[in-house]
């Protein structure tokens, strides 16, 4: 299956929703959005890369901010870094996502990554076999392999998102710790629709 160019849905969204389907819900149905000091700095970071511009380092060209899209996965959006590595007479590319925190447990991450290097395969119809996620917490990169794993997890991911965008219903409020760090939480409140729906079903639960 292959999309439009007016059917495409933001990149950002994978990490949205790998973190929190009802914040991805909040940015990319209801278009709500909202700082903190995380994002903020995270901002400030992508910031210094995402510039559109080149720079050149012996056999490594660097393009900072490079605008990137997949017809198969239906996603758009941009790169922070890519590096194009010269072997012999071509140029290979290497993603590069910056992070203001530090490495996660899950694939949120990973999968933006994978995202943007099937993005790049498509464009220059080639292959890449890993790039790297940069994190400003321990100032250090670490490398990715785009495995098959994890390309059947990226393209799941676009297509849960994508059903979850085009289905236009934000999920209810579930709170749990990682809320706290979420710039959204004043917007959604999620501790206090918990203690709402707790309410109403002890409620139902008496009648």
């Amino acid at each position: 299956m292959s999309y439009l160019e007016e059917d495409l849905i933001q990149l950002s969204s994978l990490q949205h929703f790998a973190f929190c389907k009802r914040q991805c819900a909040l940015i990319h149905i209801e278009m709500v959005w909202d700082e903190n000091l995380l994002t903020v700095e995270g901002r400030v970071m992508h910031e210094n890369v995402d510039s559109t511009r080149t720079e050149s380092r012996g056999d490594v060209k660097i393009q900072y901010g490079l605008p990137i899209r997949s017809l198969k996965l239906g996603l758009i959006g941009k790169a922070d870094v890519v590096e194009f590595h010269k072997k012999g007479t071509m140029w290979l590319p290497y993603p590069v996502e910056y992070k203001h925190g530090g490495p996660k447990k899950n694939l949120c991450d990973k999968i933006q990554l994978c995202a943007q290097a099937i993005c790049l395969e498509e464009m220059m119809s080639l292959e890449i076999k890993n790039g790297a996620l940069f994190y400003g917490k321990i100032r250090k990169r670490i490398e990715v392999v785009f495995d098959d794993f994890l390309r059947n997890e990226t393209e799941k991911m676009a297509k849960e998102v994508r059903a979850l965008i085009e289905n236009g219903v934000t999920p209810p409020a579930e709170y749990s710790p990682k809320c706290n760090q979420c710039s959204l939480f004043n917007l959604c409140l999620p501790s206090k629709s918990q203690k709402v729906l707790n309410y109403i079903k002890r409620m139902t639960e008496n009648e």
